[in-house]
Formats: C-alpha cells, sequence, structure tokens
C-alpha cells in the first residue's frame, strides 16, 4: 500500500465518519477510475487537437489504419469498430471525405456497396496523431512500475468483461 493520499481518501474518510455502516470501498476504486477517465479525456484531446482531429475522427482512421493495406474497410464495419449508428458514421465519413482524409469507393465485388479507404493524408494525420497519443498516456502512467501497470491492465480488463466487453 502507498503513502499516497488522495482526494478519494478524503471522500472515503468522510462517508466512514459519516455512514460507519456501508462498504465504501467500491468509492476507492470507481472514484479514482473517474477522475482518471477526466484526465484521459484531456490527454487524449490535446494529442487529436494538436493534428487537426477530434477523437471521433480519430477513431474512424484508427479504426481504419488499424485495418491493414489497403487501409479500407465497409460502413458496417467502421460502425461495428466505433460502436455508432450507421447514420453516424455516414456523417462522420461525409466529413472526412470533405477534409480529405479519406475516400468513399464502389466495393469491386459488389457494385450495390461502397467502401472507406484512408487516403495518404488520412495516414499521415493519423500516425502522427497514434504517437502523440502514446507518448501523452505513457506520461499518464509514469507513475506506475511496470508490473503495476500490467497488473492495472490485467484487473481492468477482467473488469470490463465480466459486463460483456470484447476482450
Amino acid at each position: 500500500m502507498s503513502d499516497a493520499r488522495d482526494e478519494v481518501d478524503d471522500v472515503v474518510l468522510a462517508w466512514r465518519r459519516e455512514r460507519p455502516d456501508l462498504d465504501t470501498s467500491p468509492m476507492e476504486v470507481l472514484s479514482r477510475v473517474d477522475r482518471l477517465a477526466r484526465h484521459v479525456d484531456r490527454v487524449r484531446a490535446a494529442a487529436f487537437s494538436r493534428h487537426g482531429l477530434e477523437g471521433w475522427e480519430f477513431d474512424v482512421l484508427a479504426a481504419l489504419r488499424r485495418s491493414g493495406e489497403p487501409y479500407r474497410a465497409s460502413p458496417g464495419a467502421l460502425v461495428r469498430a466505433t460502436g455508432v449508428t450507421s447514420g453516424t458514421m455516414t456523417n462522420r465519413v461525409d466529413r472526412l471525405v470533405s477534409r480529405g482524409l479519406v475516400r468513399r469507393d464502389s466495393d469491386p465485388d459488389d457494385r450495390r456497396s461502397v467502401r472507406v479507404e484512408l487516403t495518404d493524408q488520412g495516414r499521415a494525420t493519423v500516425d502522427g496523431a497514434l504517437v502523440d497519443l502514446l507518448g501523452a498516456e505513457r506520461e499518464l502512467l509514469a507513475g506506475l512500475a511496470e508490473p503495476e501497470r500490467a497488473g492495472l491492465a490485467d484487473g481492468l480488463r477482467r473488469l470490463l468483461a465480466s459486463y460483456g466487453e470484447p476482450a
């Protein structure tokens, strides 16, 4: 156990004093997760902003980049990868096309379908944003040794899996 104290320790201590009949231990984890999520959101927004991107733009571009060459996917695959509705994805792809980050092409195997493909500019943009993002996230985790990061990742993975999140 660490000697370090934070605001959550004070909140939990106050609740234990006021409501000793309640188990406040979930707060010790989830209140910290909530506070950390706010830091992560700010760091990610800053990393994306340096590359002229919003978070949702990075999500779509990153899904295409992770798909491997030729960095192309159907809108349905992008919906599954990003967890948004098909209408939302249509709007997002339209906006990314207008910025020159992706292009739409007919599916050569099915002319009724389209594929979304990362442009060279889109690839360069998402690659640069990823480098900045990973550097910023590494800084967020700098206070933990590698075994601590691995243990935290494992615990969070098991927690998410218990809610049906894909592994």
